[in-house]
């Protein structure tokens, strides 16, 4: 948020930052599904690393297809709350340490918290409940299934793709989302089960 704020002011622009922290029971429990199915759906699974996603976007980019990310909700929050955007060695290694750090000592649910309350969600906008006041005009305990997979399909690029005007594309992503969301609450419900 610093950093969006600083090239504001050093592009002459005005400041736009809009920000209000709610804890995780504050936001409607779709969206917490809706950015698995989009960004993460190991998520429960893993210790705050895919392995398989980064495999399968290392074999991706030897073939010289399309580049993408493998990084998981945990690594983005780590960057997100520790560190600053763009790549480097020494930027992935500690982003490594913070990783595993907050997989040990915050847990899946906190994580899960920071991220939904840290993420850009558009231009200025930063977590659920300045996106739901802003682009559905309610808070963020209130957002609807489909809401929720608007917002997630933006998160690859907010400051390209919007859920207050989706594009066609946009539209086609949230329902592969809405549909993706089925499969995540299964795996949520096998694993509280394996709780009990």
């Amino acid at each position: 948020m610093v950093i969006r704020c600083v090239q504001q002011v050093w592009h002459g622009e005005k400041i736009r930052l809009r920000h209000h922290w709610v804890p995780i029971e504050k936001i409607s429990p779709s969206l917490p599904v809706a950015v698995m199915a989009s960004e993460d759906q190991r998520f429960l699974e893993h210790h705050g690393f895919d392995f398989d996603a980064i495999g399968q976007a290392i074999k991706e980019r030897q073939r010289g297809k399309r580049q993408r990310g493998a990084s998981t909700i945990s690594q983005q929050t780590a960057k997100n709350v520790f560190l600053w955007p763009g790549g480097g060695w020494f930027r992935k290694g500690l982003e490594v340490y913070f990783t595993g750090l907050i997989e040990i000592v915050w847990g899946k649910e906190r994580i899960m918290e920071v991220y939904l309350n840290s993420i850009e969600m558009g231009d200025g906008i930063y977590g659920a409940e300045a996106v739901a006041q802003l682009h559905f005009g309610y808070e963020a305990s209130r957002l609807t299934r489909a809401n929720c997979a608007l917002i997630a399909a933006t998160l690859p690029n907010p400051l390209r793709f919007s859920s207050k005007n989706p594009s066609a594309y946009m539209l086609r992503r949230q329902t592969w989302i809405l549909n993706q969301m089925r499969y995540v609450e299964r795996m949520i419900k096998e694993k509280e089960k394996e709780k009990k």
